[in-house]
């Protein structure tokens, strides 16, 4: 008696053998790998943009105080002033979804030196969007009180807190780097 074959059967035979010879990947969309690279791709390019976005803002600051100390009258720099703050939340919250984004790299089967570098960079973003928490709470103190003439130690004391959580901040992003150039066939993208 001949035996029949099953066209089902046959389909689903050469079904799986196509994903052992394609991969599974290529037929349900990126690797773990991919994803992570994708991830850590798109944080770089966030923190670039954000820092234009907030250097810019930073820029506008730094006007408003050349203004106030020529003298002008600090009150005709509340447009400005709020411009530049608004101008900083929104560059902050870009870095906080990029954070957000980069924190799923964790959950993929990665090599642990590519798990280690975007712990590492989201270690420097929560401390970078810590210190800009403070920092535009500092511009808020300057937009209600331009000369600083009844806040000035409270303003003194958030540019503190600033600048030690921009000095955790970088030292993250140091050590990013460096996790970056030990492994870079792992870590292609770190600009």
């Amino acid at each position: 008696m001949p035996y029949m074959i099953n066209r089902q059967a046959l389909f689903v035979v050469i079904l799986l053998s196509a994903f052992l010879f394609a991969g599974c990947s290529g037929l349900f969309g990126e690797s773990p790998g991919e994803q992570a690279d994708q991830a850590i791709v798109e944080a770089n390019a966030a923190i670039s943009e954000h820092n234009r976005s907030f250097g810019e803002a930073r820029d506008t600051y730094a006007d408003v105080k050349s203004e106030i100390e020529a003298g002008n009258d600090p009150s005709a720099q509340q447009d400005r002033i709020t411009e530049a703050r608004d101008a900083m939340e929104e560059a902050r919250s870009r870095l906080q979804e990029a954070n957000a984004s980069l924190s799923e790299v964790n959950d993929l089967d990665v090599d642990p030196a590519v798990k280690r570098y975007a712990s590492t960079l989201s270690d420097a973003m929560e401390a970078q969007i810590s210190a800009e928490d403070r920092e535009i709470e500092f511009y808020t103190l300057l937009q209600e009180d331009p000369a600083l003439e009844n806040n000035r130690q409270e303003a003194l004391d958030l540019l503190e807190q600033v600048g030690n959580d921009y000095e955790r901040a970088e030292q993250a992003y140091e050590e990013a780097r460096t996790l970056a150039d030990e492994n870079p066939d792992l870590i292609e993208a770190t600009s």
